[in-house]
């Protein structure tokens, strides 16, 4: 563009820019007409789920303690792992030599069938073995990257390459928002310490940064410098937003910079998330019953807390919201063992994943929220002898779940060998598990695109199936 077509484009915005900001501003103070204008232009099909909930369980569980029962695997525990098993793997932190150090390793958990489905649980989550008929196993999912940041960040964004946009910025950016006092994609954590990578997980890459997820403290204010300063009132405050806002609608017209819309978004948004934040955050209305069916305390932060709180933001309109939950690393290292260890961990969630799903259908918010569970890989049908005996990263065949928003009932999908090491029936990669969540949200993987460096870049990238037997 020339210097003199550019001078004319700036003097035609100035002249009219009064109009044009008042626009920008009154879709901004609307967010549901602006979450209408987007869901139209960019939902492709009827969708069966209009939120999700993704229980991210970071450090990758065992699915060999939890969901997968393998009698063979167990009846040749101790024993030299087949090569035929082995041709073209890949295991991380083993060297070539690991065959003839590692031998099958059984689970000691004992396994029963459950629901009217029969669906195996071990007995490590007997509250997620009372709602199974609710949820179904997809045995078969399988991954890239095996160590864990990049794995999170395959998991999340469909590429272990930093700068892509996470699921939930995908699906806040082509379905909008719901709530008008809260964000549309909520990050929640717990645990010692939040995921590797951090923010990279949930971040909006190349999208605008309005789309990216707003992570909410466990305790204190859920978000960081979001009360007034003391000593300025209401007053006060709504006069500084409008001249900033002024200021960057002027910016905005002079430059037409993308960004600075999202700017005066967010503080618009964490304007109204003034009251809305804490009052969500306050659990003194929830009765003692709920709070018993989540085994959790008002106050203190837990997994189980943070699984009432994602219920809380469903109602109140959040599209995406993720709840963290690390150290499920288990190779056999200090804090790693998989009987005692694990064992901890996998108590700090059982509960609250089933009253999730319990209170949700209680509420009649299941049949259109879609529950996710599931770590960035599963384990070793091997063993992995350091201090104590773990198991190592495990790529090829890993257990999720996921409940209603569209899916079926008390199923599974997809199978493993005897001993677990491959998916052997309706294999569910990544990207299939992208396009199928996206399918179920009403959005159509290949054409939700956006162009960034000369080209359309998408979730799924040039990848992916809808796993249609997951689908009710």
């Amino acid at each position: 563009m020339s210097l003199e077509s550019d001078q004319t484009r700036r003097h035609f915005f100035s002249r009219c820019g009064l109009g044009i900001g008042g626009m920008a501003l009154a879709s901004l103070m609307d967010p549901g007409a602006m979450a209408a204008t987007s869901a139209s232009r960019l939902a492709h099909l009827l969708p069966r789920a209009r939120r999700v909930i993704y229980l991210f369980m970071a450090g990758g569980p065992s699915q060999l303690e939890l969901f997968e029962h393998k009698p063979k695997l167990n009846a040749l525990s101790g024993q030299p792992i087949p090569d035929s098993f082995l041709e073209g793997k890949r295991f991380a932190f083993m060297d070539s030599s690991f065959k003839n150090r590692s031998t099958l390793l059984g689970s000691r958990r004992t396994f029963r069938q459950h629901g009217r489905s029969g669906m195996w649980v071990s007995d490590w989550m007997p509250h997620m073995a009372g709602v199974v008929d609710e949820v179904t196993f997809v045995r078969s999912c399988a991954a890239d990257l095996f160590n864990h940041a990049p794995a999170k960040l395959f998991m999340n964004a469909g590429s272990g390459q930093f700068g892509r946009p996470s699921l939930g910025a995908w699906v806040n950016y082509a379905l909008g928002v719901e709530s008008n006092e809260l964000p549309g994609f909520v990050v929640l954590q717990s645990g010692p310490r939040g995921p590797r990578g951090g923010a990279v997980n949930w971040t909006s890459g190349f999208l605008p940064s309005s789309f990216q997820g707003v992570p909410f403290r466990s305790a204190g204010a859920p978000i960081l410098n979001l009360a007034s300063p003391e000593g300025v009132d209401v007053a006060q405050q709504r006069r500084l937003l409008h001249a900033v806002r002024d200021l960057n609608l002027s910016r905005q017209v002079e430059t037409g910079d993308p960004e600075i819309s999202t700017r005066i978004a967010n503080y618009e948004l964490a304007a109204r998330m003034q009251v809305a934040a804490p009052e969500l955050a306050d659990l003194k209305g929830e009765s003692e019953a709920t709070l018993k069916l989540y085994g959790c305390d008002r106050d203190k932060p837990s997994f189980a807390r943070n699984c009432l709180l994602a219920r809380r933001m469903a109602e109140r309109g959040v599209r995406f919201v993720q709840l963290y939950h690390a150290d499920w690393d288990s190779h056999g290292g200090p804090g790693q063992n998989i009987e005692e260890d694990l064992a901890k961990v996998v108590h700090e969630v059982d509960q609250g994943c089933a009253a999730l799903i319990q209170d949700l259908k209680a509420r009649g918010l299941l049949d259109d929220t879609l529950v996710i569970w599931g770590g960035e890989f599963g384990r070793t049908p091997m063993g992995e002898v350091r201090e104590k005996t773990g198991r190592n990263h495990h790529i090829d065949a890993f257990t999720m779940w996921f409940a209603g928003g569209g899916v079926k009932a008390g199923a599974v999908v997809g199978t493993t060998d005897e001993l677990g090491f491959n998916a052997v029936e309706d294999r569910a990669h990544v990207h299939d598990l992208h396009a199928t969540i996206l399918h179920l949200l009403g959005l159509d993987h290949k054409r939700l695109t956006f162009r960034f460096q000369g080209r359309e870049f998408r979730l799924t990238d040039v990848h992916g199936e809808i796993l249609t037997p997951l689908l009710a």
